[in-house]
């Protein structure tokens, strides 16, 4: 049989002659066979392309009425992350805390007060990110065996274990290796939460469940704001404890809830498990007016899904962290990297520390907590916020231009911090809950939507992961620094740290300019073939590009990708499974 054979098949949506290549020499296909493999290739192909065009088009309404179970489920994983607020503002809340610093600190003369030392401050803010990243790449390969929703129970029942450590800690050491190890699972939290929110909804939900994510952290730094604010005055010296023993409240249930949703499609496709992936995607959907029957479009979807994975895989064939590099996938390793980089190099770390800030800047402590308490529900009132702009706005805009104006705000901050007086100190802290809601507006959430879109499906949760890790090890840095900028036995530089991270708001606003690509609006599919023709970044927005195109895919997939597809999809059968 010849090496190349043509054939022009009657299908409604192609007029063209398409051509399928021989992959390899071993192995023969009579013409019928091959006829009959073409056909129902093509059909898939018309089936997720019109898919594709139905997701691109699909209103807020619609994707409400046909997508709530998703909503729900999605939800339920993302408020693992709560967790993770809620214990990282904690710790860095706890320097302003008197109780916590008379148990842990040092006594110093000259200011006559109990200061956590410096070093320790460094160390334990650091402790986290360290232990994430590690937590951060262990999850990448256990969530690759097993799938997230495993995964995540098992983060959640080792977070209840090490708890106890923090909460019966009896010196600075013991709480610095608890906060490493906790760490490890709140790692898991980081990466899985935003990939399982993007790969469950559809395109006109994706930024509204993705920006959640940040959501979780505002409420989980705004919860543990106010229990510090409740127990900041007393004079019972285990206090502090109880803030540490809250957490205990929910991994259960939530981990609950994750027992019982269903697993992401796209992981199971990739995983090669098609039953269980048609399966998921029929209970995340709902039956409503305009659809009556959720099979068609079930099937629609997988067909879609496989395609996508098996295009993916025809460019590229590996999935390991080093496929990330390679030339085909860094440019989206790239962009999504300095993505959530800039979301923590440009002042975001005041927001972290902001009860200490505050009681540096001049704020009693009593005040300084009731200023936090402000500014994380201002930051939740910006996210939600933000959900409102994206229906206007694209990604890139309300990134590019959240940043810009928090140069501005941080310019200002900084100079304010040469001048002495009570009136200056308010108008720091005044300009700080400006800060935050400009940064839970737009920087924040708007990180969360791109970096679940910018990878390609195959490599989502190493890209994420690699990201993610890019962001801690900033962390790190941040977090050996940022005590010392504000701490008066150190630099004692105050409100002048705006005026440092002002500059890497600039260095950030310039990359996004040319580097930061629109993605609003395109499928994973568009996102894939955006960036596999190389547009560049100014261009995402305006080009349109061509999905499933037929020909292009048997010339990528070959026979024997062909075979497996249509032989894949006719094996499943849909189970009878509610919910």
């Amino acid at each position: 049989m010849a090496d190349r054979i043509q054939y022009v098949e009657d299908v409604e949506s192609s007029s063209h002659a398409v051509t399928i290549t021989k992959k390899d020499s071993e192995g023969t296909f009579s013409n019928d066979e091959i006829d009959n493999y073409l056909a129902k290739f093509m059909d898939m192909s018309e089936n997720a392309n019109d898919n594709d065009k139905k997701e691109k088009h699909m209103g807020l309404k619609e994707g409400l009425s046909t997508f709530p179970k998703a909503i729900a489920w999605s939800v339920i994983l993302s408020s693992c992350i709560i967790m993770e607020g809620y214990d990282t503002n904690l710790l860095n809340s706890f320097y302003a805390f008197p109780g916590f610093k008379k148990k842990f600190g040092t006594y110093y003369p000259d200011l006559d007060e109990y200061q956590i030392p410096t070093k320790w401050q460094t160390s334990l803010s650091m402790a986290a990110n360290v232990g994430e990243i590690l937590g951060l790449f262990a999850a990448g390969i256990i969530a690759d065996k097993i799938g997230y929703r495993k995964t995540l129970i098992g983060s959640l029942v080792l977070v209840s274990g090490l708890i106890f450590i923090v909460f019966f800690a009896v010196d600075l050491p013991m709480l610095l290796v608890g906060e490493i190890l906790l760490g490890i699972p709140w790692g898991a939290f980081q990466t899985l939460t935003v990939t399982y929110a993007s790969e469950v909804c559809p395109l006109t939900l994706r930024v509204y469940l993705t920006t959640y994510v940040n959501a979780c952290w505002v409420i989980g730094q705004l919860i543990s704001s106010c229990i510090l604010r409740g127990v900041v005055n007393s004079t019972n010296k285990n206090a502090y404890r109880i803030p540490f023993g809250i957490q205990w409240i929910w991994p259960i249930p939530i981990a609950i809830g994750i027992f019982l949703a269903p697993e992401s499609p796209w992981w199971l496709v990739k995983s090669g498990r098609n039953e269980e992936a048609k399966n998921s995607i029929k209970r995340l959907l709902s039956t409503h007016e305009n659809l009556p029957d959720t099979t068609p479009l079930a099937n629609a979807m997988f067909d879609k899904m496989q395609l996508v994975v098996k295009e993916e895989e025809a460019l590229n064939s590996g999935v390991s962290y080093f496929d990330c590099f390679k030339r085909g996938a860094f440019r989206r390793t790239r962009v999504a990297a300095l993505t959530w980089l800039s979301q923590n190099i440009t002042g975001s770390s005041l927001m972290g520390y902001s009860t200490y800030f505050y009681t540096q800047a001049g704020l009693n402590t009593s005040m300084s907590f009731t200023f936090s308490i402000i500014q994380y529900a201002l930051g939740l009132i910006g996210t939600i916020g933000s959900w409102f702009l994206s229906q206007k706005l694209g990604r890139f805009s309300i990134f590019f231009g959240g940043l810009c104006i928090q140069t501005v705000i941080l310019i200002v901050v900084g100079i304010l911090g040469f001048v002495h007086g009570s009136g200056a100190s308010w108008a720091i802290g005044s300009l700080l809950l400006i800060f935050t809601f400009i940064y839970d507006l737009g920087v924040g959430p708007i990180t969360y939507c791109l970096v679940s879109e910018i990878p390609s499906v195959r490599l989502r949760t190493k890209t994420v992961i690699i990201s993610r890790n890019v962001y801690n090890v900033a962390g790190i840095i941040i977090a050996v620094i940022t005590p010392y900028m504000l701490n008066p036995t150190a630099w004692n530089w105050k409100a002048k740290t705006g005026l440092f991270w002002a500059g890497f708001c600039c260095v950030c606003s310039a990359w996004a300019f040319f580097e930061l690509p629109e993605t609003k609006g395109k499928t994973f599919a568009e996102l894939d073939k955006l960036f596999e023709d190389g547009v560049s970044a100014r261009k995402f927005k305006s080009t349109e590009v061509e999905t499933f195109n037929s020909q292009n895919l048997i010339e990528k997939v070959g026979r024997d990708g062909i075979k497996d597809m249509v032989l894949a999809n006719k094996a499943v059968h849909y189970t009878d499974e509610k919910v």
